[in-house]
Parts: C-alpha cells; sequence; structure tokens
C-alpha cells in the first residue's frame, strides 16, 4: 500500500498527523491508500516554504519561470497514461475519460506558457507634458489550490500553471478521497528542478482547510466543490482579507427544441448526464422537452441509458463507472427515492447495481425519472450522479424562466436547429457556459471557466486571461521627470 506523503520545500515529508482516512478503489472495494489527516503545522511548513521562496521566484524573468512548464508539459505528456489509470483507480471513471482530463490540464499548462505575453503591462506616454503612466502586472505571493475528487488531475491545472507563471509561490492540497493523482504528478514535478518552495503539496480535510483560509502568508485561494463548501470558503477567506474564487454546484439543465437533430441529441445528452458517472460540474442533469420532442427524445434517451455499458474503468469497452464512494452512492439513492415520493416516474432505475466481478464496488447505473415538476427538490438539486430527470414544457420561453428561476447558473445547453431560438437562448438565459448542441460546454483552456449564481463565488474565474488577472495584482505607475533632465537625452 503507498504511503501518501507531503511535499514541502523541495522534499517528500512524512505529515504530522495522528488521523487518516481510508482510500478505497469505488471499483472494486480494493484499499489503495490511507490519506493522512494534515492540520495547522503541516500547513504552516508548507506556508513558509512557499513565503521564502517567493522573493527569489517573482525575480526569475517570466520567459524563464515558463521553462520549467515546458518541462512539465513534456513529462505529463510521457507519462499520461500512467496518471490515468491512477485517476481511475482511485477516482472510478473509465480509462477514455482519465486520459481526457489530463489532456484539458497539459492544455492549461501549453496556454499558461504564453505568460510573456498575457502578463505584459501597459504604458501611456505624455498623459501630461512630461508624465507618463505604467500599468504594471505583480505576483500576488503564496497561493493555494483546495481541488475536489471528481477531476483530481485537471482541476489544480485550471490554476498551478498560471500562477508559478505569472511569479506567484503554490500550495495545493488534494481532496482526501484522491491523493494519490497528485503524488504521481508532484513526482513529475519534482524532476522539472523548481526552486524548493515554489510548488507545495499538503494533504488533509477540514482542518487542512481551514488553516489554509486563516494563514497570513497566503494571498490567493482557488476551490471546486459544492455550493455549501464554496459559500463557507469564500465567506471565510474573504474575512481574512484574502483573493477567493470558488466554483460551486450545478444543475445544468438541456433544452430539447422539436426541430433539433433527436438522434445527435439523445447521444450528447447521454454522454453529458452519465459521463463520469455524473460526477462533474457539468453534467446535464435535468432535460426539458418542448412540445412535440418529449416523446422521441424519452424513447431515446431511455434506450440509451439501459444500453450504457457499466463496469470497472479500466475493463475494455466500459462507458460508465462507480460513484466515488459508499456515502456518495447512498446520498443519490436517496434523492432518487425522494424523486419518486414525490411523483417521478422512474423509466430506468439504476438503484441496487451489483457488477459481476466487482461486487464490492459503488456502482449505480443511469437513471432516467421523467414527470418531474419544478417544484420537486431533485428538479431543483444538485445529484452529482448518473441521474437524468425530465420536465416538459409547451415552448422555449417557459424553459428559460425555469432555468433562471433556478439557484444555480453554471451551465445550460440548447438543442436546435434555429439561429434565432439559439440566440434568444444565448442572450436570455442565466448561466456562466452556454451549450448549442453540446451537452458538456467546457471552455477551452484560453477561456476562461466561468459561472453564475450559486455556482460561483468570486470575480476572476480560473483559466486563461482570468487566471493571469487573478494571479497578478495591477501597480500603475505615474511618473514625471523634470523638463532638463529630459532634454539631457
Amino acid at each position: 500500500m503507498e504511503e501518501v506523503l507531503n511535499y514541502i520545500d523541495g522534499k517528500w515529508i512524512a505529515p504530522q498527523a495522528v488521523d487518516f482516512v481510508d482510500v478505497v478503489n469505488p471499483g472494486t472495494g480494493e484499499l489503495l491508500t490511507r490519506t493522512p489527516l494534515c492540520g495547522k503545522a503541516d500547513v504552516d511548513r508548507a506556508a513558509a516554504a512557499a513565503s521564502n521562496a517567493l522573493p527569489a521566484w517573482r525575480s526569475t524573468p517570466a520567459q524563464d519561470r515558463i521553462q520549467f512548464l515546458f518541462k512539465l508539459k513534456a513529462l505529463l505528456e510521457a507519462n499520461l497514461d500512467e496518471i490515468a489509470r491512477v485517476i481511475t483507480m482511485e477516482c472510478g471513471k473509465t480509462f477514455d475519460e482519465s486520459r481526457g482530463e489530463m489532456r484539458r490540464a497539459i492544455e492549461n499548462v501549453e496556454v499558461a506558457c504564453g505568460i510573456p505575453m498575457m502578463m505584459k503591462g501597459e504604458i501611456f506616454e505624455d498623459i501630461a507634458q512630461g508624465v507618463d503612466e505604467i500599468l504594471l502586472r505583480q505576483p500576488v505571493g503564496v497561493c493555494a489550490t483546495i481541488a475536489p475528487f471528481n477531476f483530481p488531475g485537471m482541476i489544480p491545472f485550471w490554476y498551478l500553471p498560471y500562477a508559478l507563471a505569472c511569479g506567484n509561490t503554490y500550495i495545493i492540497k488534494p481532496s482526501e478521497k484522491v491523493p494519490l493523482t497528485m503524488q504521481i504528478i508532484f513526482r513529475l514535478i519534482d524532476q522539472i528542478g523548481l526552486p524548493e518552495g515554489v510548488v507545495n503539496l499538503v494533504n488533509g480535510s477540514k482542518t487542512a482547510v481551514d488553516a489554509i483560509l486563516d494563514h497570513p502568508t497566503i494571498r490567493a485561494i482557488t476551490f471546486v466543490g459544492s455550493t455549501a463548501t464554496a459559500r463557507y470558503i469564500y465567506r471565510r477567506a474573504a474575512e481574512n482579507g484574502k483573493r477567493v474564487q470558488a466554483q460551486g454546484g450545478a444543475k445544468n439543465p438541456a433544452v430539447i427544441l422539436p426541430d433539433a437533430d433527436m438522434d445527435a441529441a439523445i447521444r450528447i445528452i447521454a454522454d453529458s448526464a452519465f459521463g463520469c458517472a455524473g460526477q462533474r460540474c457539468l453534467a446535464s442533469s435535468l432535460a426539458i422537452t418542448i412540445g412535440e420532442a418529449h416523446n422521441t427524445f424519452l424513447e431515446g434517451i431511455c434506450e440509451s441509458a439501459l444500453n450504457r455499458k457499466v463496469g470497472y474503468g479500466l475493463d475494455e469497452g466500459v462507458q460508465m463507472g462507480p460513484v466515488i464512494n459508499l456515502d456518495s452512492r447512498k446520498r443519490i439513492e436517496e434523492l432518487i427515492d425522494l424523486g419518486i415520493k414525490q411523483g417521478a416516474d422512474p423509466l430506468v432505475d439504476g438503484r441496487d447495481t451489483l457488477i459481476q466481478g466487482y461486487e464490492n464496488g459503488t456502482y449505480i447505473r443511469p437513471t432516467i425519472l421523467s414527470d418531474l415538476q419544478p417544484h420537486h427538490e431533485i428538479a431543483r438539486t444538485e445529484i452529482f450522479g448518473p441521474v437524468l430527470g425530465l420536465i416538459h414544457l409547451s415552448s422555449l420561453d417557459e424553459a428559460i424562466r425555469l432555468i433562471n428561476n433556478g439557484a444555480y447558473g453554471n451551465q445550460a445547453s440548447l438543442f436546435t436547429s434555429s439561429g434565432a431560438a439559439a440566440r434568444r437562448f444565448r442572450y436570455s438565459v442565466e448561466a456562466g457556459n452556454i451549450g448549442i448542441n453540446i451537452g458538456v460546454a467546457a471552455p477551452m483552456a484560453f477561456f476562461p471557466f466561468s459561472g453564475w449564481k450559486d455556482s460561483f463565488f468570486g470575480d476572476l474565474h480560473g483559466q486563461g486571461a482570468d487566471a493571469v488577472h487573478f494571479f497578478t495584482q495591477e501597480k500603475v505607475v505615474v511618473e514625471r521627470w523634470p523638463k532638463e533632465w529630459v532634454r539631457k537625452f
């Protein structure tokens, strides 16, 4: 069983922890390792290392800083399959999904290598006679990511490469449910020759999180997870004067108009709802059919759910793996129970799933709940599992009102062949990521990963130019030189 260590000041260090939590392969039930639940002492040590490394790192030219990212990109690519296997073992997704996750991580490293262009400031000469004004971008300082379980390889890379390229030093706290992905990635980071203390890894759960939120030298924090936790992190970090971006939960409705390419819509929405076992913040969990689209879509989506191959993510041909653990499976099944009690019709019921040869895995098959009403709790609650609820409405305007009345604003999708309907939808819907005939509207690395309402707390988002602005502070310099000095040159 692999020991989980911290990585602090360029060294692998045994945590100062007395409590541990089991990490179980959700596909097999096998015990993989135990995560140390670190506390304030380990966070203090990592923060001190990052603080000590900051002056030299921020004064390193940007074009020199990104050379380390080029090396990291090459190592991530060379070890992509090995990392993907670890993600599948501890997270449960299929091997192809894990490979895709790491591809998106690498794309963010590629974009961050453009920091010499993205971070450059501005100068305006002669705002008055002999007076110039200059805008500079300088690093924020020590920064930290509190990462979720569902994308243990990708989500830290929404932030880490940009922060490093901008001259910040960094601490990553992975989810205690999936510590092994960062163990293997940090073994690669250890090979690229970064100065000691520039990047640090601390394991743990809430105690470590609170220590990060409260630490006086940590100046910026990023988070992805549930809305309740995002709100808590945003409030506590902001109260401590930190810069924060906290991505929360989602519902992600998909609206299907009668003029949609129905075969494509069914395939795309099924992949969105059931990919990664529904455990992603862009998973479609609510399908809204309009008018005549209902019957055709209903039949096709049920067939797709029934035919999806569920099993261990490292086995060939598997299309969907397990959910992360027993607690998650229980919560999802209880939400399905509640939906049925409130009047939903379980056209496809994925509860009580057993996969032959993997009886100890935490599996739920794809589930379709029809006849939902907007007031039903399961129509408003983030399920974070392979459950798709269906609501039928008579018009696109009704669908837009329903979406905008919801608490979340992460993603909304429309399936149609009408450009006018698409324009009205993207203009009117209150969500940060919009898909038109797209089921997972995941922005490329050079765009921000947006989110509105209870899906995001903060201002600047992860990825691209937003990440550069988040990890830098603007400094405006107004300078005048005496006329006689200027005339000398």
